[in-house]
């Protein structure tokens, strides 16, 4: 694998990890919100990744690139966005007939969201982030390095 795909492969990491964390911050943004109704609640959003094997598969074996003889897969895939879901864990029903948005029972209703779950996924995807800007600028260091030798060639 070239150290090019290794940049590619660390550019879709980063970027899943940046949705990721939009998506946990959007979740924290709206924790304490509170609604009327059921329908109208905010639900907590999470992101659906994939690696994105079945797409390089398709390019490469069509590209004539390099695949792997043994498992026949191409070598290096990275993460592919399959969309943004919203949970399905149930919304949080309280009674308090004296809010302004209560409904005609005396509901409100608050999303399903959890902040110390948000915040560990916040730190998960923090870290995650980090570790693909290290392997790009691991790589990117890999590349000066190559040139260097090649300078050091000719002198």
């Amino acid at each position: 694998m070239g150290l090019f795909r290794i940049m590619d492969i660390a550019g879709t990491a980063m970027n899943a990890q940046s949705v990721r964390m939009n998506a946990t911050a959007s979740n924290l943004a709206n924790a304490e919100s509170v609604s009327s109704s059921v329908e109208t609640t905010y639900k907590a959003r999470r992101p659906l990744f994939s690696a994105a094997m079945d797409e390089a598969y398709e390019f490469e074996n069509s590209e004539g690139g390099v695949v792997d003889p043994v498992s026949g897969e191409p070598f290096g895939v990275g993460v592919s966005l399959k969309g943004v879901v919203e949970s399905d864990a149930p919304t949080i029903k309280e009674y308090s007939p004296n809010h302004p948005l209560a409904d005609k029972d005396g509901y409100i209703y608050r999303p399903n969201v959890n902040p110390v779950e948000e915040m560990a996924d916040m730190i998960s995807a923090n870290r995650s982030y980090q570790t693909a800007v290290q392997v790009a600028a691991n790589a990117k260091k890999m590349m000066a390095a190559t040139l260097q030798l090649g300078q050091n060639a000719n002198a």
